[in-house]
C-alpha cells in the first residue's frame, strides 16, 4: 500500500496505490499554500480509498526539482509520516520523470520536459519514450529556455514551460500534464519498487529536495544578488 505525495510544482498531489492500480488522488492547486493543502490531500486519498494510515507500508516522495519552500513541504511530510508510523525511509522520485512517464503510451521517441524553476528559468530533462517507460537521457538541469540547445528546445515537450515560453519551446504534446499527477508518480514508483521499469536500480533516490540551485536568502537576512 504505498502513498506517494508530491510538492514539487503549483500542484499539491497525494495518491494511494495497492500494487495493482491507483485507488485515489487528491489535487490542490496553489503556489504558496503547499503546507496547508498537502495533509488535507493525504487526509482525503486514505478515506476515498477507505483505507486507515496504519495499512501503509511504503511512502514515495517527488523530490523535484522545484522551489524551495514547497519541495521542502512534501519531503519533510514524507519523512515525519514514514517515521509516525515505522516505515522505511521514504523514495524519492524526480518529479520530471513522472511527468515523462505520464506520456507513455501515447507517445514514442524524445521528449523535453521543462517546467517552471522561476527567475525566467526552466527546470528540465530529456527522454527517450517507448514501450512501457520513459528513460531519462539528459538532465535534470535548469536554464533559461532560450539557452538550451536548439535541437533540444524544439522537441515534443510536456510541462508548464511550453505555456510561459511558447517562443522557445514551439512544440508543445497536446494533451499532456503541466504539473505531475501524483497518480502517475505513485505508478512510476510502483514500477521502479516492482523491477518493472529498466531503470528499476537506479532512478529511486534518497528523501532529499533537488533544488539544482542555491536558495536566494542568505544569513543576516536580505537576498542574495
Amino acid at each position: 500500500m504505498l502513498l506517494a505525495i508530491d510538492t514539487s510544482t503549483t500542484t499539491v498531489g497525494a495518491a494511494l496505490h495497492d500494487g495493482s492500480t491507483v485507488l485515489a488522488r487528491a489535487v490542490s492547486e496553489d503556489a504558496r499554500r503547499h503546507g496547508e493543502l498537502l495533509a488535507p490531500a493525504v487526509r482525503r486519498v486514505l478515506q476515498d480509498a477507505g483505507v486507515d494510515r496504519t495499512r501503509l507500508t511504503r511512502i514515495v516522495v517527488g523530490v523535484g526539482p522545484g522551489p524551495f519552500t514547497g519541495l521542502r513541504v512534501g519531503v519533510v511530510t514524507g519523512l515525519v509520516m514514514a517515521h509516525a508510523l515505522g516505515l522505511p525511509a521514504p523514495d524519492g522520485v524526480c518529479s520530471l520523470d513522472a511527468l515523462a512517464h505520464g506520456v507513455v503510451g501515447r507517445h514514442e521517441g524524445p521528449l523535453l520536459v521543462a517546467t517552471d524553476a522561476r527567475r525566467k528559468e526552466v527546470y528540465w530533462a530529456v527522454y527517450e519514450v517507448g514501450g512501457r517507460a520513459a528513460r531519462r537521457i539528459q538532465g535534470p538541469g535548469v536554464s533559461r529556455a532560450a539557452d538550451l540547445p536548439e535541437e533540444v528546445r524544439h522537441l515534443p515537450t510536456v510541462g508548464r514551460g511550453t505555456s510561459l515560453y511558447p517562443e522557445d519551446l514551439p512544440s508543445p504534446l497536446v494533451h499532456a500534464a503541466g504539473d505531475v499527477d501524483p497518480g502517475v508518480l505513485a505508478t512510476l514508483a510502483q514500477a521502479l519498487l516492482g523491477g518493472e521499469h529498466p531503470d528499476a536500480g537506479t532512478a529511486l533516490l534518497p528523501p532529499e529536495p533537488l533544488y539544482l540551485r542555491r536558495p536566494d536568502a542568505v544569513a543576516g537576512g536580505g537576498r542574495r544578488p
